[in-house]
Parts: structure tokens; sequence; C-alpha cells
């Protein structure tokens, strides 16, 4: 037997039979040193995963891992889950970072985190600039995957180690799942462990991923007999007998952890592994785990079992401080339990802040924690919450004990867990703020601040479960005595909610109703912005023309100065604008709804006024004030951390501002980028389809059809009805589809359908939905008087408009669908209307019209300038096909192309400024001409080329050239 004293089994030899996971470690570690000199990755090469029971050693192999990625000279980043802290977001995510992060002074962090810090500081425990943004779950995930990579390419090669991923909370999973497969373009490899059995179910995408990572997870494996009796036999010498050695792999069934603790426990007895040592080991291996673990620790006393099972109530790490005063331990005391408890091979040292303390196992901690009687624990949760509150940990640490207590009614309480949801939402941890304000309803809170509670629910179910958050504010609407402003924000969030579930009328009559029921001036016109917003949204709004009626009595009577006012002359301007009213009238009442300002980023009003508001200008011929109302908004998003559906919807939208200035490579762009944020949003968003239908109208002006088709498709574009108002409208975009493809019969139906259905709205505007252009098109074959009928509609509509885009695109389907010598004139009609707006290409697309028709009529000078005119335009403005058409009819004219005459910059030149100076001063066309030694034709060609540079007509270039005076450009 062997006598002398042995040393402690290391880790390397607690790795029996690890032979296969050491080598793929070896392996991922030789992959990234060549990664990070420079070598490209070879695919799924970032995440290695390890899986196995309770107890297989995966955290040996995890502390392997670490060990050797240190003597690699790597960075290692470490976490681990905890079974009583799944309930904490955001907790892994900071164990991974904030170490690095801390070791930053405070500038360093400002400067390193740079416009993500806001976003991201409640997640990382950092200390938020002014007041703290709400920012969604799109942009938090972003602003971590932004740190992530930072710190990996300031500490690049790096390792991140993640033990014990079942237990990891939902927030730093979602993240961790999202992130990892980027670890193949970065100097990074991750290695997780879990077991497969106890992941949770919204783990799936973490399932997929590891699927998809070639022969990954590494599924660990029982020791077999021998890799036991080599671990026994390590620790109390070769004379160990086989039959001993086979007991003891029955005594533990092989398991790693308990073959370890066992022979340890062996080697402390001086057992020399005989027949007759056979009970003794027995005795030892009951008493690793379960009942036998908790006989073992009361034998260490009662003060020992109460740090023990406070220390397990706070889960590890865990200050000793901390539990000492829970356990009502003096300093003597809770340093003898903690001895006890170290030589016990329950409690080690930590491997986080100094001092702290953490159990051997997880499997202790677990059994200990599940041995505390019912009411004991609850009590010890109870203590807890207020001793962590005492400490300074702050109230979501508190939480998170007490979600274990029952309801008390005890107003601290549900004050303690709406302060820690607050934290979370401004985490964007939206689940987690739900948990802890369902239970501080079951408090339950004082009555009178049940309505604020439910109202906070519903904000934080609204992203994840819109149906449950119509519930929510209806119980808080139907609460006594609420607050004026609380009152208007519920109704708000209802409506909204409401209409994200299709019940769009529904909300109109919720917002009709309590702007009916309100006294307060203020917040009945908040009620009744909310009643026209969802009508003008609702596709089967029965009395618009009515409630036009109403917001336009109504806006004459504002004068613009509260936000109140201001969002009903912003919606007024739009109304003014989808009937076709005078362009002078809706750009004039949204001028009136921006003086004071409006926020895109409000959270209890929304976004869909200022959007409005700022599409005003482009249909009225300011695109440029658009685009600078949409960056702006975009720019706010961003700021606050916005990453979802709002700035999906800034993008998309903003990129139909492009296509109607004629910048359709911009276009493309913008609406794409807007598609990839709306694809990161849950659940359909209203996103998609004003992309989708964008996009498609971009693609077919770009002359690629097919495209245009298969991206319909793809999106089921064109078949499913939409519950809302889109823009463009999707059903006359697809008309568009349908006829480039030919298919005039289909295109016809369908925009007599929307004609009746527009008609009857009142929205007679050309400029918003030019049905009556598509349908005069789609008609001309068949029934060319009909056609020309509807475009001679059309075309007095716009001109009720008043903006020079929707006139000349009007006359140039009229010049089209009339044809012969007559249309000349027509088209010559049309373009001069163009040149006096900001779309190059419709522009573009009346020069070629205008230049054949000047062909076949035999004037072949005429028609060979407007053709170069058209040729230059559609190659500026990105559009293939109608470059190529314009090439064609100078080839069939005898005509050769010529190389472009003009660059394509938005900088003015010398000549076309004084142009437009001279223009703003009031002088005519021929003062202008007389002044500038030019043709009046020539003073009106660089007129044309000022309102496309600069996204405006004739109306906005004073206001443009102030601006460049202010700032000296």
């Amino acid at each position: 037997m062997a006598t002398e004293p042995r040393q402690p089994i290391t880790d390397q030899e607690t790795l029996i039979e690890r032979h296969r996971e050491l080598q793929a470690l070896d392996a991922a570690f030789r992959e990234l040193r060549r990664t990070t000199g420079g070598v490209p990755r070879a695919r799924n090469k970032g995440l290695l995963a390890f899986s196995g029971a309770a107890g297989l050693g995966k955290t040996a192999l995890v502390t392997e891992a670490r060990a050797r990625a240190v003597a690699h000279k790597f960075t290692v980043l470490s976490g681990r889950g905890s079974e009583t802290e799944q309930g904490s977001a955001f907790r892994v995510v900071r164990q991974l970072m904030q170490p690095s992060l801390a070791r930053m002074t405070e500038a360093e962090l400002r400067v390193f985190l740079g416009s993500w810090y806001d976003t991201v500081a409640a997640v990382l425990g950092l200390e938020a600039t002014g007041p703290a943004p709400a920012p969604d779950p799109t942009g938090v995930r972003e602003g971590l995957d932004w740190v992530m990579t930072r710190l990996t390419m300031k500490k690049a090669p790096v390792v991140l180690v993640l033990d014990d991923l079942h237990w990891t909370d939902p927030e730093s999973l979602s993240w961790l799942t999202s992130f990892a497969p980027r670890a193949e373009d970065l100097p990074l490899l991750i290695v997780v462990t879990y077991r497969p059995d106890e992941l949770p179910p919204e783990a799936g995408e973490f399932r997929t991923l590891v699927a998809d990572h070639g022969n990954r997870p590494h599924n660990l494996a029982l020791l077999t007999p021998e890799g036991v009796a080599q671990i026994v036999r390590h620790e109390i010498g070769e004379a160990a007998g086989d039959r001993f050695c086979k007991e003891c792999w029955s005594a533990t069934g092989g398991s790693p952890f308990e073959t370890v603790e066992l022979a340890i426990g062996l080697g402390e007895r001086a057992l020399g592994g005989t027949d007759h040592d056979l009970p003794t080991m027995r005795e030892l291996a009951a008493a690793i785990k379960g009942p036998g673990l908790i006989e073992r620790l009361e034998r260490l006393g009662t003060a020992t079992v109460r740090f023990a099972q406070t220390a397990a109530v706070l889960g590890s790490p865990f200050a000793p401080e901390l539990a000492a005063a829970i356990a009502v331990l003096g300093d003597e005391a809770a340093a003898e339990a903690t001895e006890k408890l170290r030589a016990a091979r329950i409690l080690k040292d930590g491997h986080g802040h100094e001092g702290e303390l953490e159990f051997v196992h997880p499997l202790i901690a677990t059994t200990i924690y599940r041995s505390i009687r019912t009411g004991f624990r609850t009590g010890l949760h109870n203590t807890a919450a207020q001793a962590v509150l005492a400490a300074g940990y702050g109230p979501a640490k508190a939480a998170r004990h007490l979600l274990e207590v029952p309801c008390e009614d005890r107003p601290e309480t549900v004050t303690c867990l709406r302060e820690a949801a607050r934290e979370y939402l401004r985490a964007g941890a939206t689940d987690a703020a739900r948990r802890l304000l369902t239970r501080a309803l079951q408090e339950p809170p004082p009555p009178e601040d049940r309505a604020a509670v439910l109202h906070e629910l519903a904000c934080a179910t609204f992203l994840i479960e819109p149906t449950a958050t119509v519930r929510h504010l209806r119980q808080a609407l139907a609460q006594p005595h609420v607050d004026p402003d609380l009152r208007a924000s519920i109704v708000y969030r209802l409506t909204t909610a409401m209409a994200h579930t299709d019940q769009l009328a529904e909300a109109v009559n919720v917002a009709a109703e309590e702007a009916r029921k309100a006294t307060n001036p203020r917040v009945k016109l908040r009620m009744q912005t909310d009643q026209f917003v969802w009508s003008m949204v609702r596709p089967d709004d029965h009395d618009s023309p009515t409630r036009s009626r109403t917001l336009a009595r109504l806006a004459e009577q504002l004068p613009g100065r509260s936000l109140e006012e201001r969002y009903i002359l912003g919606l007024r301007a739009w109304d003014a604008a989808m009937r076709g009213e005078p362009r002078e009238t809706s750009l004039a009442y949204a001028d009136k709804a921006l003086h004071g300002g409006m926020s895109w980023t409000d959270e209890n009003r929304g976004f869909e006024v200022p959007l409005s508001v700022a599409l005003v200008y482009m249909y009225g011929d300011q695109p440029r004030r658009a685009e600078e109302l949409f960056s702006k908004g975009i720019a706010e998003c961003v700021a606050k951390g916005w990453h979802g559906s709002h700035l999906a919807f800034g993008q998309t939208i903003a990129g139909y501002v492009h296509y109607r200035r004629g910048s359709l490579a911009e276009a493309e762009d913008a609406v794409r980028e807007g598609l990839r944020i709306a694809d990161k949003v849950d659940g359909v968003v209203a996103a998609q389809w004003f992309g989708v239908s964008i996009l498609i109208k971009t693609l077919l002006a770009r002359g690629r059809i097919a495209e245009a088709r298969d991206f319909a498709d793809g999106h089921h574009f064109g078949a499913a009805p939409v519950n809302a108002v889109i823009y463009p409208d999707p059903r006359t975009v697809y008309a568009e589809l349908l006829l480039a493809e030919g298919k005039h019969a289909e295109a016809a139906q369908l925009l007599s359908e929307v004609g009746e259905w527009l008609d009857g709205r009142g929205w007679r505007n050309p400029a918003w939905c030019p049905w009556q252009l598509r349908l005069a098109t789609a008609l001309a074959p068949t029934a060319p008087g009909e056609a020309v009928g509807h475009a001679e509609e059309a075309v007095r509509r716009a001109r009720e408009f008043g903006a020079a885009s929707a006139v000349g695109q009007a006359l140039h389907t009229l010049a089209e669908v009339t044809g012969g010598p007559s249309a000349v004139d027509l088209y010559a009609q049309a373009v001069e209307q163009l040149e006096q707006s900001p779309a190059a290409y419709e522009l573009a697309r009346a020069q070629v019209g205008h230049g054949a028709a000047l062909s076949l009529s035999g004037r072949l000078q005429e028609a060979a300038e407007r053709l170069y005119q058209g040729l230059e335009g559609a190659v500026h403005c990105g559009a293939g096909a109608l470059a190529a058409r314009a090439r064609e009819e100078l080839s069939a004219a005898g005509l050769r192309p010529l190389p472009l005459r003009y660059a394509q910059v938005d900088t003015l030149t010398a000549a076309e400024l004084r142009t437009a100076e001279l223009t703003v001063q009031g002088h005519a066309v021929g003062v202008v001409a007389k002044e500038l030694h030019l043709t009046e034709q020539g003073v009106r060609q660089l007129l044309s080329s000022v309102y496309r540079k600069l996204g405006t007509d004739a109306a906005g270039l004073a206001g443009f050239l102030e601006a460049r005076h202010r700032t000296g450009a």
C-alpha cells in the first residue's frame, strides 16, 4: 500500500480518454494562429463545441483550453452560465467583456466604443451619457458585435471560452448565436460546453448553428473501466487491485467528476485499493453527490451548512462577505466555514474578482440548492434581495431573488422590480423586463400605480408579444383616475399594437373614443392625431373624404405652437398631398409642422407623422429637403440605438426619395440596406413591404425585368393582399411589372381596381399613385380612346396638384398613348415641365421619347439633340435599358452616339449658380439670358441642371441659396 503523500490530481491528469477532444483544441489553436498571420481560415473553423451530461469533464476541458490558449499567448475571454442566474439578462456577456473594458479609463472607453457607447452602456454596466436611451434588441446586438469585434482586433488572437452554455441567460445566448458565424472572419475562436438535454427551448438557433459546423459538437463519453483505473491508481498507487478499480468504475458510472472526487477521497483516507477497502470506497462514492453530499456537508457543522446554502442561493461566483451577512455569521465563523468547505472540496477560489468564491463543480451547487427546505430557501432569497440592495449591487441583482419570493403586497418589492425592469429595457432586454413586470403585477402594486405598471409591461412586450400588449393596455385604460399624459401614452401604444396585429379598424375606434372623452385640449389633440394616423393607414377607410374635411377644419384653427398641434398640421400636409390639393397647400402645412421640431424617436408618438411630412416635400418636387429630413431621422434612430424596424423604414423610404430624384443606383443600395435590416427583425415588418415595392420599381427603371420578377416571386409580391396603405402602392407597382412583361390585360384589370379604391377615398394625386398613367398604357393597344381619356384626366389632376414632375410624367404618358404627329408637341410639353423639376430619370425618359417622335417626323437634327440629352441623363441615372433605347433610336436615325458631354457631379458650375441667383431674384428667363449672354433655351437647360443637382424646383431655390450663403459654401 502506498503511504507517501501524493500530488493532487492535475487538470491534465483528469483528462483521461480525451485525446480526440484535445487534438481538436490543438488543431483549432493552430488554425487560429495561421489566421492571425493573415492566412484565410477554413469554413466553419470559428466555433468549437463540446457537449455531454453533467460530470463528464466539460469544465476540466474548458480549464485545459484556457491554459493552452494562455501558453500560446492568446487573449482569453471567459464566461460561465449559472443555473440560479439564467434570468439575469446579459450576465454572461458582461463576464466576457467587462474585464477587458475595466482596464480602460473613462476617456479610453469612450474612444474605444465611439458612437456605440450609449447603446451598450446599460448592457455592459457602464454609465450612460445623459438620459439613457432605450435601444431596440437589434441595436444592442449590433452594438455588442461592434464591441467584441473591436476587442478581438485589439487583443488578437482571442479565445472566447464559455462553460455551461445551457445555463446562459437568453439574451447572452441570442447574441452569441448571432455573432458566432462572424468568428470565421476574425482572429477569434469560440469554445463552448453544454449539456444537450438541458438547452432551453430558445436555443433552437444555437442547435442549428452547431449542426452547421460539420462534425461538431464533440460529444463527451463516459470513462471506460481502464480510464477509471488509471485515475484511481494515480492517486493511491499502482498496487490498487483490478477488482477494486472495477468497483470504482461501477460506483461512479464512469463519470470523470465522480471518479476524480472519489480518487481524492481514497487518497485522503490512505486506502490501498484492496477488497478490504471496498465498503469505505462505496461510502465515499455515495458522499460525492446527492444525499451523500448533503450528509457530508451536515457533518461540517450548522454554521458551515448555512454558509454553503447561502452561497448556493447567491450563485457562483459570490462575495464571501455578502454570504456571511445573509447567513448572519461573524467574520471568524465565516472564515472557518470557508476553510471547511475548501477542505471538503465544496468551495474553491473564484477566477473573477479578488476574494470571490465558487463551487468546485456545478453539480455540488445544484445539489445543495435543491436540498434547502422550500420555506427556508424562500427566506434566504428574500434576505439576499435586501442584502444585495444594501451592498449597492443594484435593483437587477436584487430582482433575481425577488422572483423566488411569494407575493406579499409589498410596495418596496414592486418598486425594486420596476427599477430593475427599466434597467433591462435600457439594455434592450425586453423579455427580462417582461418577467419582472409580470411579477410586479402579481405582488400587486398599489392601486394608483397599477395603470403605470401595466403600461410599462406593455412597453416590454410590444416587440415579443403584441397580442399580450393589447391586453395589458386595455386593462390599463380600464383603471380609474389615470393621469392624462399617461393615458395618452397608453392610447398611442394600444393603437399601435392593434395596427401591428391587423386590428386597424379597432385602433381607429379606440382613438376616436378616447378623443371624444378627453377633457384636456392638449390630450384631445393627441388622441385625434392617433385617430387620423391609423385612418390613413387603414386600407378600408370608407369615410376618408369626411375625415379629410374634419382634419382640414381642425388644422385651419391651429397656429402650431405645441407639438400636438404640429402633428395635426403634419397630417394635414400629408392628406392634402394624397388628395391632390395644390402643392402650395401641402408644403405650407409641412413647413408649419416642422417649425419647432419633430422627432422621429419620440417613444410616445411614433415616426409615422415626421416620415409623412418628409415625403410631402418629395412629392412636391423638393426631394433634397426630404433627403435632409430622412438623414436627420436616421441619425436619430442610430443615436438612440434603434437599429430595427425604425431604421429599416428610414433606409427603404430614403431609397424611394433617391428613386424620385433619378439616382437609381443609390436608390437600390439604400433599399437593399433597409431590407437587410428588416430581415433581422423578428416577425414580418411593414418596412419589408415598402422595401419590396420600392426595389421592384427601381429594378424596372434600371431595365432589369427578370430580376424584378424573381424578386417579386421570392417575396410573394402581388399575390397576397397587404392590410395597410403602402407606398408606392404595391398593386400599382405589380401592374408596372406586368406591363414590362407585356401582360397588358392583367395589368389593366388590377389598375382598374386600384383606381376604384383610391377615387373612393378621394386620393386623386398622380404624383402619389400614377395608376391612371399605367392604366392608359395598359389599355393603349386595345382601347386607345379610353387610354387617352385616362391620360388626359391624369394630366388634369397633375396640374391641379401643380408639381412639374407630376405634370411632365402625365404629359409623357398622354404623348405615348396619343401617338402620331400630335404626340410630338405633347412630348415637348412633357420635357418642358420635367426640365423645371428635379426628376432626372423621368426627364431622360421624356427626352428619349421626344427624340424618337421627332425622328419619326423626319426632324433629325432636333431628334439628335433630344436623344443625346436623354442618353446622357439615362447613363447618369443608372437606367441601362433607357440608355440602350436611346442608342438604338440614334442608330435607327443614322446617327452615332457621342461621348458624354457632362460630368456626373452635384456641384453647381459658376454659370448654373449665377442663373439660379438671378432666377431667385425674380428675373424672367429673357432677362437672365441677356445678362449671361445666352439663349433662353440655354438658360432653361442651365436651370434644369440646377434643379436636378439640388433636388428641388424653382420654389425651393431660394431656401438652398440662403442656406449656402449662411454656411459660406
